[in-house]
This record gives C-alpha cells, sequence and structure tokens, in this order.
C-alpha cells in the first residue's frame, strides 16, 4: 500500500505530459501508467518477483472491480473476513497453512508410546489453523492431551466449536505460541514458514526438556540438520524431526 500510494504522484505527473502531448488518457491508461510505476519502484525496492506483478495488476483490479458497481458491505464483509482469517501474518509472517490427512497420520506415527506410569503424553500443534490435525491426534489416540493453539481468531472459533460439536477431547487457544512455554509438552507440531523457524529453534532449545521432540512439516531449521526426515507420502514434502 506504501508504494502504491507512493507511485500516484509521479503516475499522475506523467498522465500529465501524456495529455499535453495530446495523448488518449482514459481510466484504464492511467492504471496502466501507476501500475508501472508501482512495478517499478519495487523492483527497485529489491522485493520479490512476484510483488511486482502484484503491484502492477492492482490499480486494474481495483478500476475492475469499481465496474462491478458492488454494494460497499460487502468490501466490510470481506475484509473482515480476511482480518479473522489471516489477523497478524504481517507480524509472524506465517500465513495460513492447511495440512493434509497423510501428514496427521504420519505425525501420529512418530508419537512415542503411552507411559507406563499412566501419565499422558502432551502434544502441541502451533498454529493450528482449522484443528484438523489436532482433533484426529485425540480421536487417534485417547492416552495424549492434544492442544491446538492458534493467533487468527476465525480458525480458532471454527476449531473450537467443531471440537465442542463432535464431542472431541482437543482443546484449542486463542493465543501466540511465543508465549507458551515449550516445557509443558512432549512433543510440539509445527507447520510455519521459513521466516519463522530460526525463532522457533531458539525457543525450542531454550524450553523444551530432555525426551522431548520438535516436528516441522515441510521447512526445515538452518541452525541444525534434522535427526530424522520423514516423508508422508511420495507427493507431501517431507516431515523434520529432532529429538532433545
Amino acid at each position: 500500500m506504501l508504494i502504491q500510494c507512493g507511485a500516484a504522484p509521479l503516475s499522475l505527473g506523467l498522465v500529465y505530459l501524456l495529455a499535453t502531448v495530446r495523448f488518449p488518457v482514459d481510466y484504464p491508461t492511467v492504471a496502466v501508467v501507476h501500475g508501472l510505476v508501482a512495478a517499478a519502484i519495487t523492483w527497485r525496492a529489491g522485493l520479490a518477483v512476484w510483488w511486482r506483478a502484484i503491484e502492477f495488476f492492482f490499480p486494474l483490479a481495483v478500476l475492475a472491480t469499481w465496474s462491478l458497481r458492488l454494494p460497499p458491505w460487502l468490501f466490510l464483509a470481506v475484509f473482515l473476513v480476511l482480518l479473522g482469517l489471516y489477523w497478524s501474518t504481517f507480524r509472524t509472517q506465517v500465513p495460513y497453512y492447511p495440512s493434509q490427512p497423510a501428514v496427521w497420520d504420519a505425525v501420529r506415527q512418530q508419537l512415542p508410546p503411552p507411559r507406563a506410569d499412566g501419565r499422558p503424553l502432551r502434544v502441541i500443534d502451533i498454529g493450528s489453523g482449522l484443528g484438523g490435525l489436532v482433533m484426529y491426534l485425540a480421536r487417534a489416540r485417547p492416552d495424549i492431551e492434544c492442544v491446538g493453539i492458534e493467533l487468527a481468531p476465525l480458525p480458532w472459533l471454527y476449531s473450537k466449536a467443531r471440537a465442542v460439536m463432535r464431542g472431541s477431547r482437543a482443546r484449542f487457544v486463542l493465543g501466540d505460541y511465543e508465549r507458551l512455554d515449550f516445557a509443558q509438552f512432549d512433543l510440539v507440531f509445527a507447520y510455519l514458514s521459513p521466516a519463522a523457524m530460526a525463532g522457533l529453534w531458539r525457543k525450542a532449545q531454550a524450553e523444551m526438556c530432555p525426551d522431548a521432540i520438535l516436528i516441522s512439516y515441510e521447512f526445515a531449521i538452518d541452525a541444525r540438520a534434522p535427526d530424522q526426515t520423514i516423508l508422508a507420502t511420495d507427493d507431501t514434502a517431507p516431515l523434520y524431526k529432532w529429538y532433545f
């Protein structure tokens, strides 16, 4: 948005120059000029290549949407849904990544056997999304305590409602996993993003107890190679496993 706003004065100047030489100027022309300026700023700022396409097409998308004459409340509704789904993604750099049932079962297979003393194994999914993994593990292993923590309110509310309606033992918490103490858990599962892995490893090193397990789906940790790499299926990304 800053790039789009910053491109506006230069875009208006270029449009004015086009008008002075009697170049036909209409709204699509203005959108294309503005998109080109925004894409050029994006390139100069060193952002990823795909951002250039987003910045270029954004003014055209706004123009196309405006031409549909949609009711204003619809934009508010879409904004609130996206806000509830992605919440502080801009801060955490962890968008919503849903995992698949094959991954859930692969995680189940990595769970330690029930303890001889009867104490339950405590498992947490950090960034639990819609709660599929947590509910699956709670159903497949009645001997474990399975918790999901989610920062975005809409996925958390959905997963909590599912657990209540299905009578699941799975528990869902609204909050930031960075404020949790990993020492409470025997296994921590993460499906985050590359941007979050270094911080996750520092937290795990500082807090996880001996014999605890950290599992990350798809994203590895640069600071330490995994102790084990597991392929859920031939067409899925691997699970990375670290022992403490």
